[in-house]
């Protein structure tokens, strides 16, 4: 198996050979595994987005042709991680409206001398009633966060929200990688609540 190429692994696993399918599972699940690491969803486990990594790695070889005219490397890293990706906007429906819909994250102050993380209502017409709730829905989560994280929680959740990558946080908070997974991993568990 390991003087094939990957590209002929392919074919094969393609054409029912289950040996050459569950090699190129084994191979690229390392790199499944770094993708799903990548990504945070509130009230998830990590396990669920490496499933769902597995899955786009598994698409990849159902989907490769080799007059692609990326390598299946390239090709599997690409399905892989718009699986994912997929998978966290799906999280991210109406079915999570109080971390979505009420509340943008996505804004959150870049302001370095304050570590609190500061989440706005989006700027959409609401009627009274609705702006109410949403008001109420705010305080509910930004106060949550506050007495739930630590710290050092909330400004590793601060920073991940900003769209720094685990390697960016490790840098501006001088901790390694896997200090930022770790609390990553805490944040996710201690805020999982909040998706039920």
């Amino acid at each position: 198996m390991e003087r094939l190429s990957d590209e002929q692994l392919v074919k094969l696993a393609n054409s029912g050979d289950d040996s050459s399918l569950d090699f190129l599972l084994k191979k690229y699940k390392r790199m499944a595994n770094k993708i799903a690491r990548s990504y945070f969803l509130i009230g998830s486990d990590y396990d669920d987005l490496l499933q769902e990594a597995m899955i786009g790695l598994y698409k990849a070889i159902k989907s490769y042709k080799e007059t692609e005219k990326a390598s299946f490397k390239t090709f599997a890293y690409l399905c892989i991680t718009r699986n994912v990706q997929s998978a966290v906007k799906s999280a991210h429906s109406k079915k999570n409206a109080i971390l979505t819909d009420a509340i943008s994250l996505s804004s959150v102050s870049k302001n370095e001398d304050n570590d609190e993380i500061d989440l706005i209502i989006p700027s959409t017409v609401l009627s009274p009633e609705k702006e109410l709730i949403e008001n109420e829905n705010y305080q509910e989560v930004k106060e949550i966060i506050t007495n739930t994280l630590s710290k050092f929680e909330q400004k590793v959740l601060k920073l991940f929200l900003l769209g720094e990558s685990y390697e960016q946080i490790s840098k501006t908070l001088n901790i390694t990688y896997k200090s930022v997974d770790n609390a990553l991993s805490r944040i996710r568990s201690k805020l999982s609540f909040l998706k039920k």
